[in-house]
């Protein structure tokens, strides 16, 4: 398999990943927050609460129910960049540890 493959291959592997706990967080803040997750302006503007799990933080906030403000203070997002930062890590001591 060429280095470009192996890359394309993980990075799939990724965010399949990412994708799977993006729906586990949501799906709790829903539960949590028994379906409130858009304050008045995000209901006005008809935003996808699911995207507010996916965007940029501000934006997030901006749209968020006070409810899914205090969840995100106990259970912090998780942005696609954070998480491929510590899968990387995870990823890169597992082939140390396999290489021992």
């Amino acid at each position: 398999m060429s280095i470009i493959s192996e890359a394309f291959s993980a990075w799939r592997e990724c965010r399949a990943e990412y994708d799977d706990t993006l729906y586990a967080q949501y799906e709790a803040a829903e539960a949590a927050t028994n379906g409130a997750m858009l304050n008045a302006r995000g209901r006005e503007k008809k935003i996808n609460p699911f995207t507010l799990f996916m965007g940029t933080e501000v934006r997030a906030r901006a749209y968020a129910s006070e409810e899914l403000i205090e969840h995100w203070e106990k259970h912090p997002r998780i942005t696609f960049a954070k998480f491929e930062r510590a899968w990387q890590r995870q990823r890169e001591a597992e082939l140390i540890e396999d290489a021992a």
